[in-house]
């Protein structure tokens, strides 16, 4: 093969692949809303979540894709591990609907499609005719990509040096394999890949036999992009991945087992795809009989494994064990592979101020304990919380900034603002529990006194503001218009407290009752904690907003 050849080889797949990128992006704009939708349809039903893996990745035009998206959705806790098998099993069947594309003859048509989708694309008024014209726009470049790898291929017919070295492949069914892995892995897609083999077979460069084992070679291949993507996140993330390679790996093998069990099986296959080809009128041709037979093996594949999804899920869960702690440093659901669909990005980010919340809250619970009971390890525990909460509040506001680049509309603007407003709100409560353990470190290294009614006052003020921080986060996770009034009249509660006792101990300082030292530190509670009430109450508002906008 020439440099040249080569060139064009690449310059054909590179076509391709941006094509099929282009087609699919604009698809998945044009559904965006309805991805979301698919995805709260989700039950339990393996059934359903084949069907919505099916649906997906027909829209957005890679297996690869929806898989990484299923891994991002259960790293976020949005799917369960059992839910995400049955919609990988469904992409692998959705993933076949490009190779069927592609084995229509329809490459002549593809400057047709760009002319327009470049038309619609440039000069389009409206968002949905710019999102249609990308569509078309990657339709056409995609056939140009693949036009063009086929006159590129088609010299290696007469190649002898070709000719051997696929014969030799196609001697062991486990060579094919590998080969397809291989090339998908590198060209991360199984989509291109199998271009790659339908330019090959159409030119009569390789035969039917030699292509299936490279094609069941491209069902594994795009297991490692999914792997891949589960690098860093949570445990039932990476078992969605494994689950993925171990489904595809037992498919092709137990494929690969019937070839050598039964060596006129490739030949019986091609005569009945010819067969089910003329019954439904279309052409036979080579590169339909390999669409055929890629569809064919999916659904079969899953057919024969969806009622095994239980094992599979005891068998990822075996080989890799939960380590994931409660409160860890680092975020828990964002996931930068979600901005693409702004709407769950948005749900992600609001279970992560969630967490963040839970955590703060801990931090109030330590405080006061550690205030009343002069628990000096507790104060260190607190400032552990604080640096884990710091490093939260950084990434959720990186988050939020690059979904803020995205296509939004009114409704996910304004939830964005207002997740934005509450990362400092909660972050702020985190400050003051860690003032007030600093005021707690002070307390026991000065040995500093209280007078009886000073710490029942302490221990009423952290017990109003330990409920409205409670109720904050039950308002958040459930958007509770109850709830965010009822803090809105505990935060005017302490508010008075706050008042009160502030009154109340600088009467007891006139009368000599309590130290100087001691009275300084008790303010500085009281501060404290009342401004916890306040960051409180801006969830409140938060929520009272999210409402309004439902």
């Amino acid at each position: 093969m020439s440099l040249g050849m080569i060139f064009n080889l690449l310059g054909g797949l590179g076509l391709f692949i941006y094509g099929m990128k282009q087609m699919g992006d604009g698809l998945q704009k044009t559904a965006g809303k309805k991805l979301r939708q698919l995805l709260e349809m989700l039950t339990t039903n393996r059934i359903a979540g084949v069907l919505v893996g099916t649906g997906v990745t027909a829209i957005i035009q890679s297996s690869s894709a929806t898989t990484v998206m299923v891994v991002g959705f259960v790293n976020a806790g949005l799917m369960t591990l059992k839910q995400s098998i049955g919609v990988i099993m469904g992409a692998n069947i959705g993933t076949t609907i490009t190779a069927q594309l592609i084995a229509f003859k329809i490459s002549h048509y593809s400057f047709h499609a760009i002319a327009i989708g470049a038309a619609l694309y440039l000069f389009g008024k409206k968002r949905k005719t710019k999102y249609i014209g990308q569509v078309l726009l990657g339709f056409g470049i995609l056939f140009l990509g693949l036009s063009t790898m086929k006159e590129t291929m088609r010299p290696l017919r007469d190649s002898q040096m070709f000719a051997v070295a696929m014969e030799r492949f196609g001697s062991s069914p486990i060579l094919g394999v590998i080969l397809g892995t291989v090339v998908t892995v590198m060209v991360q897609s199984s989509s291109a890949s199998i271009g790659i083999l339908i330019s090959l077979i159409s030119v009569n460069a390789i035969t039917y036999q030699m292509a299936v084992p490279i094609l069941l070679g491209d069902n594994i291949g795009t297991t490692i992009t999914a792997l891949l993507s589960s690098v860093g996140t949570n445990s039932t993330a990476r078992r969605s991945a494994m689950a993925h390679m171990i489904f595809n790996v037992l498919g092709t093998f137990t494929f690969i087992a019937a070839l050598y069990l039964i060596p006129d099986l490739p030949a019986a296959l091609e005569k009945f795809f010819i067969g089910l080809s003329n019954y439904f009128g279309q052409e036979v041709s080579a590169g339909r009989l390999l669409a055929n037979t890629h569809s064919a093996f999916n659904i079969l594949n899953t057919l024969l494994w969806l009622p095994f999804v239980g094992v599979i899920v005891k068998v990822v869960t075996s080989l890799i064990p939960e380590k994931d702690v409660e409160f860890k440093s680092g975020t828990k659901y964002i996931d930068e592979r979600m901005i693409e669909t702004p709407g769950v990005a948005l749900d992600q980010t609001k279970k992560e101020l969630i967490r963040m919340s839970k955590l703060s809250q801990k931090s109030v619970i330590k405080a006061q304990e550690s205030f009343l009971s002069e628990d000096e390890d507790l104060a260190a525990e607190i400032k552990e919380i604080e640096e884990v909460i710091n490093d939260l509040e950084c990434s959720i506001v990186a988050y939020l900034t690059d979904i803020s680049n995205k296509s939004l509309s009114e409704k996910d603007i304004s939830r964005l603002n207002g997740y934005l407003k509450l990362v400092d709100a909660i972050e702020s409560v985190a400050d003051n529990a860690e003032n007030i353990a600093e005021l707690a470190e002070y307390k026991i290294e000065h040995k500093l006194e209280f007078s009886g009614q000073a710490i029942e006052d302490i221990e009423y003020m952290f017990k109003k503001v330990d409920e409205a921080v409670q109720i904050s986060i039950k308002a958040l996770e459930e958007l509770d218009i109850k709830k965010a009034n009822k803090l809105l009249e505990l935060e005017g509660e302490i508010d008075t407290l706050e008042k009160d006792y502030r009154n109340s101990h600088l009467g007891r300082l006139n009368d000599g009752d309590c130290l100087p030292v001691s009275g300084v530190v008790f303010l500085d509670v009281l501060k404290n904690v009342e401004h916890i009430g306040d960051q409180v109450t801006k969830i409140a508002y938060s929520v009272l907003e999210d409402l309004k906008s439902e």
